[in-house]
Formats: structure tokens, C-alpha cells, sequence
């Protein structure tokens, strides 16, 4: 898929709306050759989307190991939005607490009381830095139901198509 085919796909206001929940399914091989798709909080920053992890976490192995990722993020109504993309995954241990990962989330709602806490307990139990998972989009595809829908379905539209018009 061409960059710009990926920046169309992306900048649709559907897409857009997708890019601005906060979680996602990251899907990876993890080191035993077995499939993994886990929820996590991300942030799109226009061009890459970002999860933060721990220093710690088991999914860091696999992804230095094979570094190729798929995402999902959907909506939860009828007709769903989904919005899958793939791409690799470049690991960036930091020493702190990443923006992204502090920065306020739509559906994570908060008190100003319970935000300030929150951020304590987060300072206080990643005090020796977190990772941060960054995927740059090599491969973007929006199945909204009305415009667009999953490469199967539109098979099977064409085929009942050319059935009609025989």
C-alpha cells in the first residue's frame, strides 16, 4: 500500500473519529509462534500511533523478536466501525513516564481529585521509565458498512451482482 493510499484512508473523518478512542487491539507473534491480540491505550499523533507498556511486560520480547503488528479499534454500535492497521512496532524505553501516557483520555473519565491520585500511584509504580510501542502505518483499510466493507463481503456483492445481471 502506497503512503498516500494510507494518508487517505487515515485523514477519512470516520478514521479520524476511530484514531481519537482510546483503546486498541494490538496483535503480535508472541515468542512461542502463537497469535496474541491485547487491549491497550494508544495515542494517534497524526502520523504514528503510540502504547506505552512496562519495562517489564511480556509482549516487549516478542516485539524486538518480530516486530510486525496489526491494530483494530472499533466501535461497540450497529453498524460497527473498524479501522485495521498494520505495521511495525519500534520499541523506545524511556527513563519517565511517557506524554502519551499521561496525557487524558476521552472515555477514562476523572476527577480533578482522583486524576491528581492516579498519577501518584502511576509516577510511584513506573518509576524507572516505561517502553513506548510507536507504529507508523504500512497498510490502512476502514470497514464502515455503507461506503466500505471487509474485502469478503465485497466479493460477495459483486458475485450477487453479476448473478442478477445473468
Amino acid at each position: 500500500m502506497q503512503a498516500n493510499e494510507i494518508t487517505e484512508v487515515l485523514n477519512r473523518p470516520i478514521s479520524q473519529e476511530l484514531l481519537a478512542r482510546d483503546v486498541a487491539r494490538l496483535a503480535y507473534v508472541a515468542k512461542d509462534g502463537t497469535p496474541r491480540n491485547v487491549p491497550i491505550a494508544f495515542v494517534w499523533n497524526g502520523s504514528e500511533i503510540v502504547m506505552c507498556t512496562t519495562k517489564n511486560a511480556p509482549k516487549l520480547p516478542s516485539l524486538r523478536e518480530n516486530p510486525a503488528v496489526a491494530l483494530t479499534i472499533d466501535t461497540e454500535v450497529h453498524p460497527p466501525r473498524i479501522l485495521l492497521i498494520r505495521g511495525r512496532a519500534e520499541l523506545d524505553p524511556v527513563d519517565d513516564i511517557p506524554d502519551e501516557y499521561l496525557q487524558p483520555t476521552s472515555s477514562y473519565e476523572m476527577t480533578p481529585e482522583q486524576r491528581v491520585e492516579w498519577e501518584a500511584e502511576v509516577r510511584s509504580l513506573y518509576h524507572d521509565g516505561m517502553v513506548r510501542i510507536v507504529v507508523t502505518p504500512t497498510w490502512a483499510k476502514l470497514i464502515d458498512f455503507e461506503t466500505t466493507l471487509p474485502s469478503a463481503v465485497e466479493e460477495l456483492v459483486r458475485q450477487r451482482e453479476e448473478r442478477q445481471r445473468a
